[in-house]
């Protein structure tokens, strides 16, 4: 299991990501270009000292990040075909979460071969993609039994 983002916009975001990853020794991969740039302080505030615990794989673009998977995308998206508590998750899946103002380009949309949303109350548009990213990987991780030993 990886959790990807593709193009993010806000460092703060990131930094929340890597932390989530980190934590729960999930790999992070970042599609760029990036909305900031790399080790902005809003990154490292929002990580905290966690940030540089996490397996962060930078890719250059779409298609590089595409030649260095091997897993099932799995989108997070508004426009999913599938709520997230019907959703099947599978150990080689990356959650791919989109930019925070544009998404993910059709193609990218067109790549996953799962596309889930999150359910939400009527009127509502979207949560936080670092939100909506620690939502869909806990559950990734319930459905796995894939969760880290407990602090002592």
């Amino acid at each position: 299991m990886r959790i990807a983002l593709f193009e993010p916009d806000i460092a703060g975001n990131v930094g929340t990501i890597l932390r989530l990853g980190a934590c729960l020794d999930v790999a992070v991969d970042l599609i760029e270009p990036m909305g900031f740039p790399w080790g902005d302080r809003a990154l490292r505030r929002a990580g905290m000292d966690y940030a540089g615990m996490a397996d962060v794989r930078r890719h250059a673009d779409w298609a590089a990040f595409r030649a260095a998977t091997t897993g099932r995308i799995v989108l997070a998206t508004t426009r999913g075909a599938v709520g997230l508590w019907d959703a099947a998750f599978r150990p080689d899946d990356v959650l791919l979460l989109g930019s925070e103002g544009r998404g993910v380009t059709e193609e990218v949309h067109a790549a996953a071969a799962l596309r889930v949303a999150i359910p939400l109350r009527a009127g509502m548009r979207s949560l936080n993609v670092a939100v909506a990213g620690a939502m869909i990987a806990g559950e990734m991780m319930r459905q796995l039994r894939a969760v880290p030993l407990p602090s002592t």
